[in-house]
């Protein structure tokens, strides 16, 4: 099974690692799209709202928020996932991040193999 990937990410180089990390340990990923700022990441998820299966969003962006596309993917379909990858995971935002229907949150300095292992799940 393909998991059509969606990134939100603004560093180029973290978003570079990421999918090369992705695609490398989950068999079937393939990389979407990438969107790096608010306008963006919504405009794309808008105009393709069936053409992905898990978006991966970062809450910090140069330009707006992450928190954006948690609020769009609130209406998304039931079998399409989101989760969310920061530096900056408190208890407090991995709570306001579930509540806005995030599927997973986890903490890019830490939680990647875990972030792996929920795209393999995700994946079949």
């Amino acid at each position: 099974m393909t998991l059509r990937t969606y990134l939100i990410e603004d560093e180029a180089d973290a978003r570079d690692t990421l999918a090369t990390l992705l695609q490398q340990q989950v068999p079937g990923l393939e990389i979407v799209g990438w969107g790096d700022n608010e306008r963006s990441v919504t405009h794309w998820l808008s105009t393709n709202d069936r053409n992905w299966d898990l978006a991966v969003v970062d809450l910090q962006l140069r330009e707006g928020s992450g928190y954006a596309a948690l609020s769009w993917c609130a209406t998304r379909l039931p079998e399409q996932k989101v989760v969310v990858l920061s530096a900056m995971v408190s208890d407090e935002v991995r709570q306001r991040c579930l509540d806005a229907r995030a599927d997973a949150v986890f903490d890019k300095t830490s939680e990647m193999d875990e972030l792996v292992a929920f795209c393999k799940a995700q994946a079949g």
